[in-house]
């Protein structure tokens, strides 16, 4: 099958040359034997007008073995007509067309507006599918999606005066092509999917900006007003949910991450690509996609709040905690930090007890306001008896031992977070906690501990 223009095999016919994108071609179809030719609605909707048109039984009997014996050649489709040539059991071929009236300008604005005001028919249709409600609301809009009696009108080169076996074959092959993709059908009508979905982009970005495209010939500038209305009626969207398909079951959530590919190929990289570090990329990516399907499918966490993004700063932490690198790498992601390496090993240590809030708390040295100072006092008070509280000296948010060895950091949560100094850096020594004594605890602990 091939979209677009498509060079006329068949000629001849005195027909104007299509326009790109107005005509497309389908390779002949296998046989069909065993199966009906619709399954969609649409399809038999289709096929009904033919049987209802056609005056001769016996000749759609005959058309209906050509078909399913696959001797239907390629199919030309193009507004208002389509075409095949079909070998009968002589294996003589016989170009048949079978003509079908085109919307007019006006029905095609009317129906374009109509699918503007109603986003679940253009969804519907870049599913393939055509919904029985979008046909409705088409005629209600005066715009005669699918054929009726006597609306497929037949050619053929063997010059029968009705329906022949030959244009029969052609229309139990096209409902096939329709069910697969109702496309089909509008371009019979008269536009094709891309110039109809550039129309409908249009008309999207005039409602966006405030205003409707201007009134056409066929209709008058009330009408424009009219389609400048937003939203959706109130009682469309109460009864759409006895038209709409249930939702699909919750997926079952897969016992772990997906293997990231392998870029260790005979290919050289792009200059400045390192595939180790896109590897390492991947396998994130994968890892964090399943946490978050973790997290969707746990219960109540629609009630959760969504939770802020991350800067590229402290996401190049959280790659550097979570994803242990290479040593090459974790040097880019310290410069991505905004960090030196050596400071990479405290941002990381932050990052594991704490994630962003306790990142915020080694990187930030803050003065609590009034209210919040007497807080951490009043908690640092109460967290020992008068003997046992160790002497502190207090700075800003920070509580540093007399030995300048032990420290806690009050942060904007509330929490204290323990530190201790190791090689002459402050470095995270636990998580948070409310409770100050037990964030000392964390803190004096032995480093191994």
């Amino acid at each position: 099958m091939s979209d677009g223009y498509e060079p006329d095999t068949f000629g001849g016919d005195g027909q104007e040359e299509p326009v790109p994108g107005q005509e497309r071609t389908f390779a002949a179809l296998p046989p069909a034997q065993g199966r009906g030719f619709a399954e969609s609605w649409w399809g038999r909707a289709w096929l009904k007008a033919l049987e209802d048109t056609a005056l001769d039984g016996q000749q759609l009997k005959k058309g209906r073995r050509f078909a399913r014996e696959g001797r239907v050649g390629a199919v030309s489709v193009r507004p208002g007509r389509i075409t095949a040539v079909v070998r009968d059991r002589e294996e003589s071929g016989y170009r048949s067309d079978v003509l079908l009236q085109e919307l007019t300008d006006g029905e095609w604005d009317r129906f374009l507006d109509m699918a503007v005001d109603r986003a679940g028919h253009i969804a519907a249709l870049l599913d393939r599918e055509m919904p029985p409600h979008l046909v409705e609301d088409a005629a209600a809009a005066g715009v005669d999606l699918l054929p009726g009696i006597g609306d497929l009108d037949p050619e053929c080169a063997c010059e029968a005066w009705d329906h022949c076996p030959h244009t029969a074959a052609l229309c139990y092959q096209v409902a096939r092509l329709l069910d697969q993709d109702p496309f089909v059908l509008l371009l019979m009508r008269g536009r094709g999917e891309r110039r109809l979905l550039d129309e409908l982009q249009v008309r999207i970005a005039a409602r966006a900006a405030g205003h409707a495209p201007p009134a056409t010939a066929d209709g008058p500038a009330e009408e424009a007003e009219d389609r400048a209305v937003r939203g959706v009626p109130a009682a469309e969207a109460y009864t759409a949910a006895g038209i709409l398909p249930p939702l699909p079951p919750v997926p079952a959530l897969p016992d772990g991450p997906g293997a990231a590919p392998s870029l260790d190929t005979e290919t050289d990289p792009e200059p400045g690509v390192d595939p180790t570090a896109l590897e390492m990329l991947a396998t994130d990516s994968a890892a964090r996609a399943h946490r978050m399907l973790a997290e969707a499918l746990s219960p109540g966490h629609g009630q959760q709040p969504v939770p802020a993004g991350l800067t590229p700063g402290q996401d190049a932490v959280r790659l550097a905690a979570e994803a242990r690198p290479e040593p090459w790498i974790a040097n880019r992601l310290a410069t991505g930090s905004g960090r030196q390496r050596a400071g990479l090993p405290a941002a990381v240590r932050a990052w594991q007890y704490g994630g962003t809030a306790a990142l915020a708390v080694l990187d930030e040295e803050w003065t609590p306001d009034a209210d919040a100072l007497a807080r951490a006092r009043t908690r640092l008070a109460g967290a020992w008896e008068d003997d046992e509280a160790p002497r502190l000296r207090a700075e800003r948010n920070r509580w540093t031992s007399a030995d300048g060895t032990v420290q806690l950091r009050y942060g904007r949560d509330g929490r204290w977070y323990p530190y201790r100094k190791e090689s002459g850096r402050w470095t995270p020594a636990g998580p948070s906690d409310e409770d100050p004594a037990a964030a000392w605890a964390d803190a004096t602990a032995p480093a191994d501990v």
